[in-house]
């Protein structure tokens, strides 16, 4: 089987930014609620759909939920036409759902306060709006950790005192609304009620990585992920799992790209706060095909390789990074170079800069692939990505939507 362009010039525009499928499931969570808007007629109608958005914001990024859409989605066999699979393979941006949510429910609420006109819908209108403000791609991406915090802390306010406006209607109890906030509430509370201080052992073969292992009783599936902290208040990353056959426990690969993740390989903490579960990502979708190429540079071998390991999915690496014995230590490369004897690790300071379209079209015709997963930063996960799947190759990657 060798893929060819497929599909028209129009299905190759409408997979790229702004068409996403992402931003898709934003507009149409949005026009159902243009929809709605016919049948508002009173202030509790209004309060109504504001749960409702508010619901389906908290729940699309339940750690539960999202396991639940991954393995719903990659339970397609292999033998289902390859344009399905392609568009089930794009479940990671159910996001968009969130941010359709987002906006309707913030927009609803202010309608809302508008009507009621008090000092508690405005206040809960000023915080929602925050919360989109500092969810805007472009102050979020300079500013992740006060967004984070805002999310936070002004996301638990708003429920608190949404949940003291409702409970001011007659019927409250029982109501709709009631069992929606309910359900939000337990959804905020399932992963902190999992929130514990595990040790850790750090390895740290340069002074670029930090190969962080954990072994407290869980044994992730590969293509998950953990978020880690410091200090679980204030802020948490995630970092693909990395789960070896055979052993209890997994790594993770963190490297320099901040403050918190050079603090980290700094200082080498003995323990770590975890909380949650693990939670599908992006490359869980190699299970929908019968053969694919993971393409990854730097640290996103860590991602690739809990896979690579496994070989259920049958995949050819495209590794491009500095140095990665010096940088990644003779041990992670053996390991690699043990389960992928015919990757091509690419190194950039001997080499120079790689074109990776380029060298993943190749690997993808030469191991007659079905589709091609990146794992990189935002700017060549895009570019790869878009660039692939003009030319008619199934494509994935992270779409930094959180």
């Amino acid at each position: 089987m060798t893929t060819t362009r497929t599909g028209t010039p129009t299905a190759s525009w409408l997979r790229r930014r702004p068409f996403t499928h992402h931003n898709r499931l934003a507009v149409a969570v949005i026009l159902v609620n243009v929809v709605a808007a016919f049948a508002v007629d009173d202030a509790q109608a209004l309060a109504d759909l504001v749960a409702a958005n508010v619901a389906l914001a908290v729940l699309i990024r339940q750690q539960h939920v999202i396991n639940l859409l991954f393995r719903l989605a990659t339970s397609a066999p292999t033998t289902w036409p390859l344009r399905v699979r392609w568009t089930l393979g794009k479940v990671y941006h159910f996001g968009g759902l969130h941010v359709g949510a987002a906006i309707s429910a913030t927009a609803w609420f202010a309608v809302l306060a508008w009507v009621l006109d008090d000092a508690l819908t405005w206040t809960i209108l000023a915080l929602m709006a925050a919360m989109v403000v500092f969810a805007l791609p472009s102050l979020r991406a300079r500013r992740h950790d006060v967004f984070e915090r805002v999310h936070r802390f002004a996301g638990w306010a708003v429920l608190v005192l949404f949940a003291a406006h409702s409970a001011r209607q007659p019927g409250f109890v029982g109501s709709a609304q009631f069992w929606l906030l309910l359900l939000v509430v337990i959804s905020v509370a399932l992963p902190w009620a999992r929130l514990r201080r595990v040790p850790v052992r750090i390895v740290r073969p340069s002074r670029h990585v930090a190969l962080v292992s954990f072994d407290h009783g869980v044994t992730p599936f590969a293509g998950s992920s953990t978020a880690v902290s410091r200090h679980p208040l204030l802020e948490w990353h995630s970092f693909a799992n990395v789960p070896t056959p055979g052993r209890t426990g997994f790594r993770l690969t963190i490297s320099r790209a901040g403050d918190w993740t050079g603090a980290l390989i700094d200082d080498l903490p003995t323990h770590l706060w975890v909380k949650g579960v693990p939670t599908a990502g992006v490359g869980n979708i190699d299970k929908l095909f019968t053969r694919v190429v993971w393409v990854a540079t730097g640290s996103g071998i860590g991602p690739c390789l809990p896979h690579l390991l496994s070989g259920e999915t049958p995949a050819r690496l495209v590794w491009s990074t500095r140095t990665p014995r010096e940088t990644y230590g003779d041990e992670l490369v053996d390991e690699i170079e043990a389960v992928q004897p015919d990757a091509l690790v690419w190194d950039t300071v001997r080499d120079g800069k790689p074109d990776l379209v380029e060298l993943a079209l190749r690997a993808h015709r030469e191991f007659d692939a079905e589709a091609v997963i990146c794992i990189s930063n935002k700017k060549t996960t895009w570019h790869v990505v878009e660039q692939l799947e003009a030319r008619g190759v199934p494509a994935f990657g992270a779409i930094w939507d959180s």
